[in-house]
């Protein structure tokens, strides 16, 4: 007698995924969408080879997080009590909080940048604080009243996943971009205007010919983000039974930030070839006059979900990173992980207003918080790469030859972008202190 199969395994795609939707609009924020902009009109499509080769390291991060919180039942922070004592799960959260903390403030800055272009000149700080606290309140209220936080944010992704898509598309059909040429793009090859080398003082100023790329491996390959897929599929409920939905949803997250990029990257290597925007309000102005006035209100909608979808998850990310890691209960819903999350949305609301109040330059704000990315990337690259071949908590799921050679590349990648972010560090401050 055939019977018939339970309602959650007929559950549409759709439903199916959002963990890793989660976690792609952590990751595609305001600086990846300047960043992806001004590589593409810098180098055209040239490059696009190499956003889809990040976004398989990112992948493949991704799929490998998923895959230890699915089999083994637990966070990655009580697996890594378990596994390598609680003071390292406390370290562990302690950094991919401070991590958090440090892109809040460039969430809040895009949020006021955003707000202060359409304010009157007189008015520009007001409002930019002024958006920022509304938004901070709103989320802080939004906190406190949500039942079931999860859900509420994964429907909240859903949606605004469709307006970004759905915006940059209808621009990037206006833009007409060459598509032989967006297929010679997808090749690898060095466009004839990159230089390597190193950053270095020139003139007074540090001078950083590969700035661009690092950057677009930097925000693309987000192992932060990547490390929390654990948490989300525990939060999503999902078990070992539910081992390939897990992998499916790191895969279609993965896929829709990279598709996201690409779009960005050939739009503004279509329209604005050899123009650089250094922040959202000066790349949407940019593309008015070449996209015309539906377009430009088209794209400024898409940048609502850009600035917005940032801002709470990963505020999230850091507070429940924070309580788990230190031992307390670490679902969204619970009381600590809230607690943490108001911490981190105050700690960057407060800093960004300090630096638009005195006009100190951005960079100089966050020093510290690149410290922060320097010592906490490599830390959850090799955790995430060492938990996925614990024999003992991945069984025979444990990472096979390929997962673990896309894995060392990505660790090698992140080294290298750490060692090359301490010398830029180095430089900032041999500045500061001349």
């Amino acid at each position: 007698m055939n019977h018939p199969q339970p309602v959650e395994k007929r559950v549409s795609i759709l439903r199916s995924i959002g963990p890793a939707l989660i976690t792609a609009c952590v990751v595609f924020g305001p600086g990846s969408l300047i960043i992806s902009a001004n590589v593409g009109a810098e180098y055209g499509y040239a490059l696009l080879w190499l956003l889809v080769l990040t976004g398989l390291l990112m992948g493949s991060y991704m799929t490998m997080s998923a895959r230890v919180g699915v089999t083994a039942g637990a966070t990655h922070f009580d697996t890594l009590r378990q596994e390598a004592g609680k003071p390292f799960a406390a370290l562990a959260g302690i950094v991919l909080c401070l991590v958090c903390a440090a892109f809040q403030f460039s969430n809040n800055v895009a949020v006021g940048l955003i707000a202060g272009a359409f304010a009157p000149e007189a008015h520009v700080f007001t409002a930019q604080v002024a958006a920022m606290a509304v938004l901070n309140g709103l989320l802080i209220v939004f906190l406190f009243r949500a039942q079931h936080v999860y859900k509420a944010v994964e429907r909240i992704m859903k949606f605004m996943v469709g307006v970004v898509l759905l915006s940059f598309l209808f621009n990037l059909v206006l833009a007409q971009p060459n598509l032989l040429a967006v297929l010679k793009g997808l090749v690898p090859s060095v466009p004839e205007k990159l230089s390597f080398g190193i950053p270095q003082i020139v003139n007074g100023a540090i001078a950083d010919p590969l700035v661009l790329i690092a950057s677009l491996v930097g925000t693309t390959f987000s192992v932060a983000g990547a490390f929390f897929q654990g948490n989300l599929v525990r939060e999503k409920g999902w078990t070992v039974e539910d081992y390939d939905r897990g992998v499916g949803d790191a895969i279609a997250g993965v896929c829709v930030l990279t598709l996201v990029s690409m779009i960005i990257m050939i739009t503004a290597g279509t329209v604005i070839l050899g123009k650089q925007a250094s922040d959202i309000a000066t790349l949407a102005f940019t593309l008015q006059p070449l996209l015309g006035p539906v377009a430009f209100y088209v794209f400024c909608i898409g940048l609502i979900p850009i600035a917005l979808n940032p801002f709470l998850i990963n505020a999230m990310i850091g507070g429940t990173a924070l309580a788990d890691g230190l031992g307390f209960p670490g679902r969204f819903s619970d009381f600590w992980p809230r607690m943490c999350t108001i911490g981190v949305l105050i700690v960057g609301f407060a800093v960004a207003t300090f630096g638009l109040w005195f006009k100190i330059p951005a960079v100089n704000l966050m020093i510290f918080g690149q410290a922060m990315t320097v010592i906490g990337n490599p830390l959850l690259a090799a955790t995430i790469l060492w938990l996925a071949n614990r024999k003992n908590i991945m069984g025979e799921r444990r990472n096979r030859i390929a997962s673990n050679v896309l894995g060392t590349i990505g660790l090698t990648v992140v080294v290298l972008l750490t060692l090359r972010m301490l010398w830029f560090l180095y430089l900032r401050i041999s500045l500061l202190a001349g």
